[in-house]
């Protein structure tokens, strides 16, 4: 889900971001629950578990059979979804949330999601994952026909497009909406009587479908499901729309589909290690990324340290497969927020060692082998290297378990365009030197296809989305090709209200 503002560079000027911090971050997480008791409180506990999808603002819309009720928050589900009068708050046996974080320009309540609309045919209440590729020519239109929009959002344009749809039922109107966007989204929503759920044609966004005591639930991983005791039943298929009654889920297919491409980043680094995507346990895809990795770029040392925390189970493999021992010689405070993030130069200097600290007993004389899941701009790899070493560490031999990022993302990742992304400026071993490391080594495109446990990466009909390695992007770019075609270098300015 993609806010714009003005500053072309989504990934660095997010209003609150430390601009050295080249953290991905993947812009939403969705859940939706139909027919249960107290679903505002069941909404709550899923967002829980995909708040690692969104940080910066959360909501919830619940339907009580005669009225919509919606609350969204800046911060955090624990902080804004607590207390005994939720569900007095929030009534009703149906409802759905989302966790968000924005792009640049985006950081304000209007922009948080659901998102309702009154219709002829009744409330409708949207929440959304993904970007939508032709955003920005879609929302261009309906404002030359007369839309008026409240946020900067793509999302808005989606409720925008089934609002002005003449068909008479909101199924077909989904439909109708549907068949005009482009990109990577996963859809879930309510209305007076219904929760639909819709997955993109490829399948890049995620969203499951499972079973609470018999109430259908759908959320962005599994991870949500097992935080509320639910089953799962199975994957939304890529361009499958559920739809929610009474009377069951009903799956329709509106639109021919070609294969699946889901997105291989889920698997690097968005989704909870404990979650399944497609099929496939995160946990242990990880795992085989690691040992791969080994495999491809094995280097002598003594110890094999996980960058925290997402590089633990690719740690873990690198450390079986090569017979070196698994050590946290770096330590991760799970408790600083983006309050500690501070403008001066000196305090962000400071600020990797608020995220992660040196275990000096493990990283001391040794030669070690530093274990991430992906390296963007280097600034925060650099920051953790220096630290390393002023640790005692003898080597120091970064390993990195995805291939080279080299290409941005326009369907859901906040990722900075191609000329900040270290792999794409540089070769092996200028990276290797700005990075101060002795070695350097990335994943292989064709390991990572392997770790996946699926055939040899297709060149002509890929199997996954994994165009920020390879530059094979799945879908058209409308609105990019668009601006190129006119040479509008200069981002769309949207709205010109500015929310304190």
């Amino acid at each position: 889900m993609t806010s714009i503002g003005q500053s072309t560079d989504r990934f660095s000027s997010a209003p609150w971001r430390d601009p050295e911090d080249d953290t991905l971050r993947l812009e939403c997480g969705v859940f939706g629950v139909f027919g249960a008791r107290d679903a505002a409180a069941i909404a709550a506990l899923g967002l829980h578990a995909l708040q690692h999808r969104g940080q910066e603002a959360c909501g919830i819309a619940a339907f009580d059979g005669a009225r919509f009720h919606t609350e969204r928050h800046m911060g955090h589900v624990g902080d804004a979804f607590t207390g005994a009068d939720l569900v007095q708050r929030l009534p009703g046996n149906m409802a759905i949330g989302h966790t968000r974080y924005s792009t640049a320009g985006g950081s304000f309540i209007r922009n948080v999601q659901p998102m309702f609309a009154d219709l002829e045919t009744g409330g409708l209440a949207l929440a959304h994952n993904g970007n939508l590729t032709n955003f920005l020519t879609l929302r261009e239109r309906l404002v030359q026909e007369g839309a008026i929009f409240q946020s900067t959002s793509d999302s808005e344009v989606i409720l925008h497009l089934i609002a002005r749809s003449r068909k008479a039922k909101i199924v077909d109107r989904f439909i109708d909406a549907i068949g005009q966007i482009e990109g990577g989204y996963a859809l879930v929503a309510i209305t007076n009587k219904k929760m639909i759920g819709v997955r993109d044609p490829l399948g890049i966004r995620p969203l499951v479908l499972g079973d609470l005591d018999g109430k259908p639930v759908l959320a962005s991983e599994t991870c949500a499901l097992d935080m509320i005791g639910a089953r799962f039943v199975r994957d939304v298929e890529h361009g499958e729309m559920v739809v929610i009654s009474d009377t069951g889920v009903k799956s329709l297919r509106p639109f021919a589909a070609p294969a699946a491409r889901p997105c291989v980043f889920e698997y690097v680094y968005f989704a909870r290690p404990d979650s399944v995507v497609n099929g496939r346990s995160v946990y242990e895809v990880r795992k085989r990324m690691g040992r791969r990795l080994a495999i491809e770029t094995g280097v002598e040392a003594d110890v094999v340290v996980p960058v925290p925390d997402s590089g633990v189970p690719a740690a873990i493999g690198y450390a079986a497969e090569s017979g070196l021992p698994f050590d946290l010689g770096i330590i991760r405070n799970h408790y600083v927020g983006r309050t500690f993030i501070q403008p001066t130069q000196g305090v962000r200097e400071l600020g990797v060692r608020m995220k992660h600290s040196p275990n000096r007993a493990v990283l001391e004389g040794k030669r070690v082998i530093l274990i991430d899941d992906s390296i963007v701009r280097g600034t925060t790899s650099l920051k953790i290297v220096r630290m390393v070493r002023e640790a005692g560490a003898k080597e120091v031999h970064l390993r990195s378990a995805s291939p080279p990022i080299k290409w941005p993302d326009f369907y859901g990742i906040d990722m900075p365009e191609r000329e900040q992304l270290l792999a794409a400026t540089k070769s092996l071993e200028e990276m290797a030197k700005f990075l101060e490391v002795d070695s350097l080594g990335f994943l292989s495109v064709e390991g990572l296809y392997e770790a996946l446990d699926c055939a040899p990466r297709d060149p002509v009909a890929p199997q996954f989305t994994d165009h920020y390695f390879t530059g094979d992007y799945p879908t058209r770019l409308t609105d990019r090709e668009i601006a190129e075609g006119r040479n509008d270098q200069a981002e769309k300015q949207l709205s010109l209200l500015v929310s304190a």
